[in-house]
């Protein structure tokens, strides 16, 4: 199966549209575009959205808001480099925790002994490979409990949901990325989601470098008008491209690989990846083989993590990437 981003060739002549009416407007930026992706993102996640010009904007916006400086954040070691290196980037402390076997999520057992060992002030959960971390009502409502901040990286998450709830709903925030290979892609771009008007506020000063009272010290992070006009139009694709990855993982996956990762009643994963425990030759590799404290050359052992990144490989499942 070959790589393919959904995007539908039918759509191009509507692209090009959109594409031709901002350059007839001479607004290449913060126009119609942006505000339009951001309130359609918004009606289809239920939360209020703010786009990024990446993934990262809209994490350190959120990590500032909630002033990480010199404080410790958690995040799970199974998962990209960009999500320790934005507490780092924020002025945090990152201390790693393990993760499940069964959904290669963040460890609800082992979060809460590193809730004991670091006080940290926020955590981040990480949704991987398009399902939603199987602990996650577990791990909200300890945070809650614990006054803790919980982050959600939705990055691989598009589409998901667990009992029509979508990512992002269990957090105080939480971020998607829009990068070349995600199951929506504008190129690049991400989206903060949160129902914290405060923070929908100071992220769109982030944003921008504080415009115009300059008392939110950011930089710029905006999202340009012929990028939102993609994402504007990818939105509508969104529910295609994820029953189509669904049907085509139970007409043809499911059976052939019973030892996979397997989804609770109620959940629909984006299939972003599909996920085994076993080597196969035509696998796309891993979603992650090196763990994050590895990377970091952290001396304590995450044994599950560890495990994970030796044990997993990824079946091509890509959007109409046999036609």
């Amino acid at each position: 199966m070959k790589f393919t981003i959904g995007f539908e060739r039918e759509d191009t002549k509507k692209l090009h549209e959109y594409w031709d009416r901002i350059i007839e407007t001479q607004q290449w930026s913060e126009g119609y575009f942006t505000k339009a992706f951001e309130e359609k993102w918004s009606e289809y996640n239920n939360l209020s959205s703010a786009a990024f010009s990446s993934w990262a904007g809209g994490a350190l916006a959120a990590l500032e808001f909630f002033e990480v400086k010199g404080k410790t954040v958690l995040c799970p070691s199974n998962t990209f480099m960009a999500t320790p290196l934005s507490i780092i980037k924020a002025g945090g402390r990152v201390e790693f925790t393990d993760c499940n076997k069964y959904d290669l999520c963040m460890s609800l057992e082992d979060l809460k002994g590193k809730i004991e060992k670091y006080n940290p002030v926020a955590v981040w959960v990480v949704h991987i490979g398009g399902h939603i971390a199987f602990q996650i009502e577990e791990i909200s409502k300890l945070c809650k409990e614990k006054g803790i901040v919980l982050l959600e990286d939705c990055a691989h998450a598009h589409g998901a949901s667990w009992n029509k709830r979508k990512a992002g709903t269990w957090g105080d925030a939480g971020i998607y990325s829009f990068y070349a290979t995600k199951t929506i892609s504008t190129g690049e771009g991400g989206m903060l989601v949160t129902k914290n008007k405060d923070l929908i506020e100071f992220v769109k000063k982030y944003r921008n470098y504080g415009k115009f009272d300059y008392k939110v010290e950011g930089l710029n992070y905006r999202m340009n008008e012929f990028t939102a006009a993609i994402g504007y139009i990818q939105v509508d694709r969104l529910d295609e491209i994820v029953s189509w990855k669904n049907e085509y993982a139970q007409t043809f996956l499911d059976t052939k690989f019973p030892n996979r990762v397997k989804f609770p009643e109620g959940m629909i994963s984006g299939y972003y990846k599909y996920i085994i425990f076993e080597e196969i030759e035509k696998s796309t590799g891993k979603v992650y083989d090196q763990p994050c404290h590895k990377i970091m050359k952290r001396e304590y052992n995450l044994e599950t993590t560890e495990w994970v990144a030796q044990n997993h490989w990824c079946v091509p499942i890509y959007y109409k990437g046999n036609e």
